[in-house]
């Protein structure tokens, strides 16, 4: 809907965070959308259109707004959470961006162009099962044959993907919140808000409204392609530093290198799940390129010598104590259910 306006981008998302003249020129279109997120909803609650059970308990992590909001880095620290507690858990993806749309399985050598960046990441930071599939419950089925032991399964994004049915919700937020509370293509969400989720997760420095916090930095060093460490420290008397990100919101990861006394000579915003297929690295030998992990999955195949900086993050302890709380009786239950929740999707 939001690409059907031919709005640039940068001044679509800028209209998102007010109602100002260009979200109020393109409301009648989120009327239109929002008709079709009811009826849609409407033709699961009744079961016109089919909703699939797993067998096992599913956690949705998602947005319900457009563009990046740190879900990611919620999705891996809810997995290593759950591996703590002796939990086996796999994930389950869409894979956005990638070249394929078949059913696979993400191993520690795929090429993210045909998984995706985000279930590479999230395998090669976890070392959990993930699969990917256009469907996420033909990914799902797939990953507990693979691995029928299996306890739980996280989806990565699918709050709006109602046609796996799900046993929890958690939904992430960053400071925009739910911007000017329009419905795409006018505003951010993709669905009505408020709407029911069981825990509500604030990436940001400035949440919104209320719900549980995370702190977000980066790490003190950065990796190499070939997995060793080099402190950010060091980085500074050496060559000129170029940041590069491809992400949604690559202005934050520069504002956290600079937070870490990086003199940065050049910054480098490309769009999100760019695959770098045009990047000439050997053009920019004179720079020290820095980059996101997200990012380095891919690039490191064009260019090497890419230093990717990790994301430490961090929710508060009161998050894991409700999550815990909620998590224990459905992995006691484990009971299949046919029906959509009602209340989840009203």
């Amino acid at each position: 809907m939001a690409e059907a306006t031919r709005v640039p981008a940068g001044l679509l998302t800028r209209a998102w965070l007010r109602r100002g003249w260009l979200a109020w020129l393109l409301w009648p279109l989120s009327t239109l959308y929002g008709l079709l997120v009811r009826l849609r909803r409407t033709l699961y609650q009744g079961g016109w259109l089919n909703s699939e059970r797993l067998p096992v308990t599913v956690l949705v992590v998602g947005n319900v707004v457009a563009g990046g909001a740190g879900k990611t880095p919620v999705v891996m620290a809810v997995v290593q959470h759950l591996q703590a507690r002796g939990i086996r858990v796999g994930v389950i993806s869409r894979g956005y961006g990638r070249r394929s749309q078949a059913c696979l399985e993400v191993l520690p050598d795929s090429a993210p162009e045909d998984v995706g960046d985000e279930p590479a990441l999230i395998q090669r930071r976890t070392s959990a099962p993930v699969f990917v599939a256009a469907r996420r419950a033909d990914a799902g089925r797939a990953l507990l044959g693979r691995h029928p032991d299996i306890q739980l399964l996280v989806c990565d994004d699918g709050l709006q993907h109602l046609a796996l049915q799900r046993d929890m919700e958690i939904g992430v937020f960053d400071d925009r919140g739910v911007g000017n509370g329009f419905l795409l293509p006018a505003g951010p969400l993709r669905e009505p808000w408020p709407r029911p989720l069981d825990l509500l997760l604030h990436t940001g420095q400035q949440p919104a409204f209320a719900g549980f916090r995370a702190q977000r930095s980066l790490a003190n060093h950065a990796l190499r392609s070939d997995g060793s460490q080099v402190a950010l420290a060091d980085l500074a008397p050496g060559k000129p530093l170029l940041a590069l990100a491809a992400i949604a919101q690559p202005e934050a990861f520069f504002a956290m290198l600079r937070a870490q006394n990086l003199p940065l000579a050049d910054t480098v915003a490309l769009p999100d799940h760019h695959d770098f297929s045009q990047w000439a690295g050997n053009a920019r030998g004179a720079y020290t390129v820095l980059c996101t992990e997200k990012d380095a999955v891919k690039l490191w195949a064009k260019d090497p010598t890419a230093l990717a900086v990790p994301l430490i993050f961090e929710p508060e302890p009161a998050f894991w104590t409700a999550f815990d709380q909620k998590l224990q009786p459905l992995l006691q239950a484990q009971q299949p259910t046919n029906a959509l929740n009602p209340a989840r999707y009203h």
